[in-house]
């Protein structure tokens, strides 16, 4: 039996970091939540959030996850409405 892989849900688009993100984020971990963010999986967001990103994404509106880095930094990722943008960004960034 044959496994299909995963795929991406959305363009990414340019992909940024703020500086503040940049100096503490692990970059591994800052990495690997881009991957999942643009596979649908939306890290801690909570349940109402969730069903609203899927909304978002069939709507063509900005798409927001919720990630922790190994070292308990808490980080938001969004994409923007026409996806020509991808932030990483502390939440006291927001």
């Amino acid at each position: 039996m044959q496994h299909s892989q995963p795929k991406q849900r959305f363009p990414l688009g340019q992909v940024v970091i703020t500086t503040h993100a940049s100096e503490r984020l692990n970059p591994f971990d800052a990495c690997a939540s881009l991957r999942r963010h643009a596979f649908g999986d939306w890290g801690q967001l909570d349940p109402e959030d969730v069903r609203e990103n899927e909304v978002s994404l069939q709507e063509g509106f900005r798409l927001l996850s919720m990630y922790k880095d190994r070292n308990g930094t808490k980080f938001y990722i969004i994409t923007e409405a026409d996806r020509s943008v991808t932030t990483l960004l502390l939440p006291e960034e927001y």
